[in-house]
């Protein structure tokens, strides 16, 4: 049976084999021959290749083996394309998927030469290299300065081999490359800053440079006086604090946005530049990104969460007023993705394979580096477009996005294909961006492995699929491509460094994006105010409603901004121009006093035509709290006939997670509420918005990690913090999640204890706040583990809870005639001091002999508030010889639970030691908690 036939298909229908490849496998050639007879095809006329490709790697080989006999076979020119174009989809030449044992034989890195001859793209579309090996190593991201100069951020130390050792040694730069012929190709090349540990963030802003790290929310500023292409003096420019945990979850970003903000992944917060002081931070919805962040032409951040497979999202509205995705923002079908690859290496394994014998990946798992094409020189179609690498899928997806009724839709154009992707599994776009001539730019980090070390341990299903194919073996290269088509030509090089501020007015009028948002942005960190007239002007008047936007913001970023141009824009017949006008107004609203006139013309917009203008007049509302913000929502969300306003409306109103109700002190406030910003920020994405898990795209009836609502593990022990620090791998309760909880240990003690203590307290959960000692105590316990947790490990750890029973009798120095009452196993009733608590309130349990006993739990059930202040724990074998206090606590919630080392006892005291003025001290159930060993 021969690997390819190509058919030949008449007008009328009738097909016959044109040709073979006998042994797709070797170096055979295409034979031509005599055409036989073949069934009838329902397809249109041309020649199609027919067959099996047993190996992915060997695709674009045989095509090519194909496309050059073409010329010598007698079937029309029109025939000959739709090989060249189909010849490649997964309708035609299809990969034989290799069983997932056994080696599908040592990937090699190609050329950058051979390299380009695998990618694939639409019909008048190609790729240029820019940068290959040669310059860079492990590129993650592009940026460009006012002069056009390319900075590139390489992480050098990234996983250099399948453990990922020593990846956070300080070996790692960002270089910069120049053009200094103005054509486009980059010939001077130098390191602007090296010795870095993972550089994730760099943003140009005139000649000055902002930079972020791995393991540091701080950001430095940077600065090249000396011309030579290297950085020669720094200073932070923003104290961020440590930042710890796995570096794939650790923030990228830093977009200087439309409403001259500065945007991060992760990070709730917003900054903003201000002068020669520390930067402005303003509080943020819990944005869900990751790897990547865009905007759009009117300052809408396009977020990808690769962690919780979900692609594209919270792309509804600008994230400072919340996190919305609609339900009618992309087909069902959209993060579907379309490999020509079919190796079967990724995380998700399995579950992720199209079927059991095509081991391509059937869904977004890696998105990232996402932009929205802003540029001049490719074709129209492609403008305002959103473009999303997927490496582990070796692709990458266009998506075309359009607005219908207050909701943002994408779609993707290809079908079951992609814009690009490639047959060779190295290619691994990481980013995109649009640059100053007005082409697309793709980062490629060109390498095996593209998994962090905590998926490819011993025993993970990825580390033996990268084995057998010798993945890990391809390190130290990387590429940076530009997208061109033959009707266009790259734009020229900028030279905004040496122009003038009236000269980066008229740049906010360029129709390539780039060139608008980085003009405004000069002009802000320049603070001349020589332009405000100009300004002004313009965006009054200019005939590009996109230069009247951004004149707009520009003067509210230079404090320019006036109440009457407000009010005047606020009347413009653009709608987008109406709302852009409400968000600039904010920065006024917020002033001491607002301004009464200016708040009452917004208002009369909610009555607008236009749907967006509605939700945006919500949305400000809501952001600046106004005090019926709320009612008058929910009213225009009840009455609306507007899908948008129904389904983004609803969001806005909805309610984020209560705590547990508890008298909490200052600090444990403050706990609390650091640690509702680190779920919001960092586990919400797999462990869903209400603690349940994020349900899986596709398999709603499977999430993604496990539930933390109503979770042991969680409540009970040590055992939260405990997988914080060393993570939790294989199946809970019979299942097996794809999303393994990595170790956090990275972070600081009061970071574990933090979130530890708000995963214990939301979602219905009730539990002690732990404290930053506890966790420290706990990690120098545990200080020679390196594997993670096994739940099976962590049950036989855990204290055993232990229901009362009748042998167990009870004393108290109040109310002795309902301690039964605790005992009973009836949630509805208690036993209670019947007085406000008060020090010195004491119970005493008595167990039938002497038992090596590790805890006591006091419910107070439906008397949520009556659990005790603050109490302590002594122990006695005979009722009159007592230990000292072995726990101490503080209740926070009705739940009260105090552990101590195992000791034996037959007595356990239970003594109240605070007040609560006009609380009871009150018991629904009571129960001890034992070593496992005993139960």
């Amino acid at each position: 049976m021969p690997a390819i036939r190509l058919v030949h298909v008449s007008r009328s229908g009738g097909a016959a084999i044109a040709g073979e490849i006998q042994d797709a496998n070797t170096s055979s050639r295409f034979m031509p021959q005599t055409n036989r007879p073949f069934p009838r095809l329902a397809i249109p006329p041309g020649i199609f290749a027919e067959g099996i490709i047993p190996r992915p790697t060997y695709a674009s080989r045989v095509v090519g083996q194909l496309s050059e006999t073409l010329s010598a076979m007698p079937f029309p020119t029109s025939g000959r394309l739709s090989l060249l174009a189909l010849a490649m989809s997964s309708a035609f030449v299809k990969a034989d998927p290799t069983p997932t044992t056994g080696p599908l034989g040592q990937v090699a890195a190609l050329t950058a030469a051979e390299e380009l001859k695998t990618i694939h793209l639409p019909e008048g579309y190609k790729l240029e290299l820019v940068l290959d090996d040669e310059q860079i190593k492990e590129p993650v991201l592009c940026v460009f300065d006012g002069n056009g100069r390319m900075y590139v951020a390489e992480m050098r130390t990234y996983m250099q081999d399948i453990d990922g050792r020593n990846e956070f040694n300080p070996t790692s730069r960002i270089s910069r490359h120049e053009s200094t012929k103005g054509n486009g190709v980059f010939d001077k090349h130098s390191v602007y800053l090296d010795n870095l540990i993972l550089p994730r963030m760099v943003l140009p802003l005139d000649d000055r440079v902002l930079v972020n790290v791995t393991n540091t929310s701080d950001i430095s500023i940077h600065r090249d006086s000396d011309g030579d292409g290297k950085s020669d003096t720094a200073a932070k420019w923003f104290d961020g604090g440590p930042r710890g945990g796995n570096l794939e979850h650790q923030p990228s970003g830093l977009v200087w946005g439309l409403d001259n903000w500065i945007y991060t992944t992760y990070n709730n917060y917003r900054l903003r530049w201000n002068g020669t002081a520390e930067p402005l931070r303003e509080a943020t919805a819990g944005n869900g990104g990751q790897w990547g962040l865009a905007q759009d032409d009117f300052g809408k951040m396009w977020w990808s969460n690769a962690g919780g497979e979900k692609g594209i999202w919270n792309f509804q509205v600008p994230i400072v007023y919340a996190a919305i995705n609609a339900p009618s923002q992309k087909p069902a079908d959209f993060d579907t993705v379309w490999p020509l690859v079919a190796l079967g290496d990724f995380q998700g394994g399995p579950m992720r394979f199209r079927s059991p014998e095509d081991k391509a990946l059937n869904h977004f798992t890696a998105s990232c580096g996402q932009t929205v094409f802003r540029g001049d020189r490719l074709p129209e179609e492609l403008r305002g477009n959103v473009f999303l690498p997927e490496p582990v899928g070796r692709l990458i997806r266009r998506a075309t996005v359009k607005v219908e009724d207050g909701v943002t839709k994408v779609e993707n154009p290809h079908g079951q294909s992609e814009f690009i992707r490639s047959t060779d599994p190295n290619f691994r776009p990481m980013n995109m961006t649009t640059g100053p001539d007005g082409c697309l730019y793709i980062v490629d980090m060109y390498r095996g492995i593209i998994q962090e070390g905590n998926w490819t341990k011993e025993g993970s299903f990825l580390r033996e699929r990268l084995k057998e194919n010798g993945m890990q073996n391809v390190v130290g290269h990387g590429r940076i491509w530009r997208v061109v088509h033959k009707d266009f030509k790259p734009g020229p090089q900028p030279k905004m460094l040496q122009e003038t501020p009236a000269q980066w007015v008229k740049h906010l009028a360029h129709p390539n994006g780039w060139w608008r948002d980085t003009a405004q942005r000069m002009l802000i960190v320049k603070g001349d105010q020589s332009v405000v007239p100009a300004l002004t002007e313009m965006a009054r008047r200019d005939a590009n409603p996109l230069a009247r936007i951004h004149a707009l913001w520009t003067l509210e970023g230079l404090g320019a901004l006036t109440p009457e141009l407000v009010q005047e824009k606020l009347g413009d017949p653009d709608p987008q121009q109406r709302c852009q006008a409400i968000r600039a107004a904010e920065s006024l609203l917020k002033k001491p006093g607002g301004n009464p006139t200016l708040q009452a013309k917004i208002n009369a917009l909610e009555s607008d035509k236009d749907p967006n203008v509605q939700l945006q007049v919500v949305m400000t509302r809501r952001l600046l709290n106004w005090p019926d913000w709320k009612a008058k929502a929910q009213a225009l969300v009840a009455s609306s006939t507007s899908v948008g306003i129904r389904e983004i409306g609803t969001k806005l109103l909805a309610e984020p997670p209560k705590l547990a109700n508890g008298d909490f002190t200052k600090d444990q406030k403050a706990s609390l509420a650091r640690g509702q910003e680190i779920f919001t920020s960092v586990c919400f994405a797999c462990h869903g918005f209400d603690g349940k898990g994020m349900p899986m795209a596709g398999n709603e009836s499977q999430t993604l990690a496990p539930p933390l609502a109503g979770s042991a593990t969680v409540r009970r022990g040590d055992s939260v913090m405990r997988v914080l620090l060393h993570g939790l791998a294989g199946p809970i309760k019979g299942k097996t999640y794809e999303s393994q909880m990595m170790p956090m240990a990275t972070n600081s003690d009061q970071w574990i204890a933090d979130i530890a203590g708000y995963v214990r307290n939301a979602f219905g959960n009730q539990g002690p706040i732990p404290t930053a000692a506890e966790v420290k105590s706990l990690r120098a316990a545990n200080a020679t583990r390196k594997e993670p947790w096994t739940i099976a490990e962590l049950e036989s750890l855990l204290p055993k809870l232990v229901d009362s029973q009748s042998t167990w009798k009870l004393t108290s120095n109040f109310n002795e005639t309902a301690l039964p009452l605790a005992l009973d196993h009836n949630d509805a009733t208690r036993w209670s001091t019947n007085k406000e608590q008060s020090p010195g309130m004491w119970m005493t349990l008595e167990l039938p002999a002497v038992e090596l006993v590790q805890g006591i739990v006091l419910d107070s059930g439906k008397s949520r508030n009556d659990y005790p202040r603050t109490s302590k724990v002594e122990l006695s074998e005979d009722g009159n010889t007592w230990s000292t206090a072995l726990a101490q606590g503080t209740g926070t919630s009705p739940v009260t639970e105090l552990h101590f080392p195992p000791a034996p006892a037959r007595f356990i005291r239970v003594t109240q030691t605070g007040s609560a003025p006009g609380l009871y001290w009150s018991i629904h159930e009571l129960k001890i908690l034992v070593p496992p060993q005993k139960r």
